[in-house]
């Protein structure tokens, strides 16, 4: 006999709960974000059907707990990734979108005037997660996004297309490389790799399963933001700003390479963990 949804939701959480080493509420959570997705409906649907038979969708519910057990992220599975707000498309291409990067998106609507025509630069887009974000709360800045991995641009511009933000720009390249000549910015964000290269978590995780380079920054994981910080004078007008995501032990090194390069008011900024999350300074 097939068994009800009910059951295989309580046979899934256990799964999990054990497999994942997760609390009863997130192996809860995750069963039905998994059966749910299985069966095309929305989550609240279950609660109305525990008692239906599960039986066309079986198969791929399987596949899908299956992916799930060997450590898979959720979002690769669903496919989507909630972000400031916004449903994003997400696929192993690109990073998944975080709640600390959030952060960098606050700091930079902060900056940017309700109603001004500013010119904005996000690199390293990624999903486009904080170019659309800031487009979204900015209705009238230009946001130009760049990405130098063609499959995490393509998703991007998908996520664009989706949500009805079409006015940004995507370019494909490695950091301001992608720029035409003399291109200047009000304002430079960016949530580039940071993450040592020998780094242990490296093994753990969600990002066993995401892409290395856009974690990966060399030995010590400045490699992109010493870039970045080096280039960016050359595309800031005066007086713009430059926003920058980083690891939570990089505040430091942060501050001491916009000092070097001559930005003015540098701080470093805690995201709700309390660690220093977000590091900028002011163009002179």
């Amino acid at each position: 006999m097939a068994p009800t949804l009910d059951e295989v939701l309580a046979a899934a959480r256990a799964a999990l709960a054990e497999s994942l080493a997760l609390d009863g509420r997130s192996a809860s959570l995750e069963a039905q974000l998994l059966l749910a997705h299985a069966l095309g409906r929305p989550r609240a649907w279950l609660l109305a059907h525990g008692r239906d038979k599960l039986h066309a969708q079986a198969d791929r519910f399987e596949t899908l707990l299956a992916r799930r057990l060997a450590g898979e992220p959720m979002a690769y599975i669903l496919g989507r990734r909630e972000f400031y707000g916004l449903d994003l498309l997400v696929t192993p291409a690109v990073l998944i979108p975080r709640p600390e990067t959030e952060l960098l998106v606050e700091l930079a609507l902060a900056h940017i005037p309700d109603s001004a025509p500013w010119l904005v630069l996000d690199l390293g887009t990624g999903s486009g997660a904080v170019a659309l974000a800031i487009a979204r709360h900015r209705p009238a800045t230009r946001v130009c996004a760049v990405e130098r991995a063609p499959d995490a641009l393509a998703v991007a511009r998908d996520n664009a297309r989706r949500l009805g933000l079409n006015r940004v720009q995507f370019l494909e390249g490695a950091w301001f490389a992608a720029l035409e000549p003399g291109a200047r910015f009000q304002l430079i964000v960016a949530n580039p790799p940071y993450v040592a290269q020998d780094d242990p978590h490296l093994a753990q995780g969600d990002v066993r399963f995401e892409p290395r380079d856009a974690l990966v920054a060399g030995a010590d994981g400045l490699e992109a933001l010493r870039d970045i910080i080096a280039g960016a004078p050359q595309h800031l007008l005066p007086g713009a700003w430059l926003l920058l995501e980083h690891g939570w032990d990089q505040g430091a090194a942060c501050r001491t390479l916009l000092t070097q390069a001559g930005f003015e008011a540098v701080a470093s900024h805690r995201d709700l963990a309390g660690q220093e999350r977000v590091s900028g300074g002011r163009l002179p």
